[in-house]
C-alpha cells in the first residue's frame, strides 16, 4: 500500500471468504497474547461460524470485516455486541488489523463506519472500547476516533487473564462533525 496516497477504507458484512483472515488475527500467539493467547483451531472455526451467521439483533450488532484499497483486500475484524458490565448492558466495540496495515489510520476510518452503522441502527447510544491502559497505540486510535476516556478498570479477557484496560466510550447520538 502506498504512504503518499490514502487508503481506501470499507467494511462489509463478515462472510466465508474471510476465514483465513481469522486464523491470521486469532491464531498467532504474538498478535493475541493481550487477549489471553492464540485460539485453537476449533475456537477460530466457532468464531468464523458465528461471525458469519451474526445479524442485528437485540444483543449483536454485526461483525465486519475490514477492507482496503481498489481491490477491497480484508485486512481485518471490527464488529460490536452487548455485554454486561458493572451490573448494566453495554455496546463493547472490538476490531483487529493485521499487522502490516497497522499504523495507517485504518482501523480508525473503520470505526467511523461502525460507528455510523450502529448510529443508524439506533439501538446503542454509547460504544465502548476497552484497549489495554497501557496500550499506548490502541488508546491513540479511540482518542482519534472521538471517544471519551471513562476511566481506567480491570477487565475479564478471558477465563483467568484479568487485565488493566481504559473504557472508552464514544456517544452515537452526539453531534457529528
Amino acid at each position: 500500500m502506498s504512504k503518499t496516497q490514502p487508503i481506501v477504507v470499507a467494511i462489509r458484512r463478515w462472510s466465508n471468504e474471510d476465514l483465513p483472515l481469522l486464523q491470521s488475527l486469532m491464531g498467532d500467539p504474538a498478535k493475541t497474547g493481550h487477549l489471553g493467547g492464540p485460539e485453537t483451531r476449533e475456537q477460530i472455526l466457532a468464531r468464523h461460524e458465528r461471525y458469519v451467521r451474526t445479524k442485528e439483533t437485540s444483543r449483536q450488532g454485526p461483525i465486519f470485516a475490514i477492507t482496503v484499497g481498489p481491490n477491497q483486500q480484508a485486512v481485518g475484524s471490527i464488529g460490536y455486541w452487548q455485554r454486561m458490565w458493572k451490573g448494566q448492558q453495554l455496546w463493547e466495540l472490538r476490531w483487529a488489523v493485521i499487522p502490516e496495515c497497522q499504523g495507517q489510520g485504518i482501523v480508525s476510518r473503520a470505526i467511523v463506519l461502525v460507528c455510523d452503522h450502529a448510529r443508524q441502527v439506533g439501538r446503542a447510544r454509547f460504544l465502548h472500547a476497552f484497549p489495554a491502559a497501557d496500550n499506548e497505540t490502541t488508546n491513540a486510535i479511540c482518542r482519534e476516533a472521538g471517544f471519551e476516556l471513562v476511566g481506567e478498570v480491570e477487565f475479564d479477557v478471558g477465563p483467568g487473564h484479568m487485565r488493566r484496560r481504559n473504557d472508552w466510550r464514544i456517544d452515537l447520538f452526539a453531534a457529528v462533525a
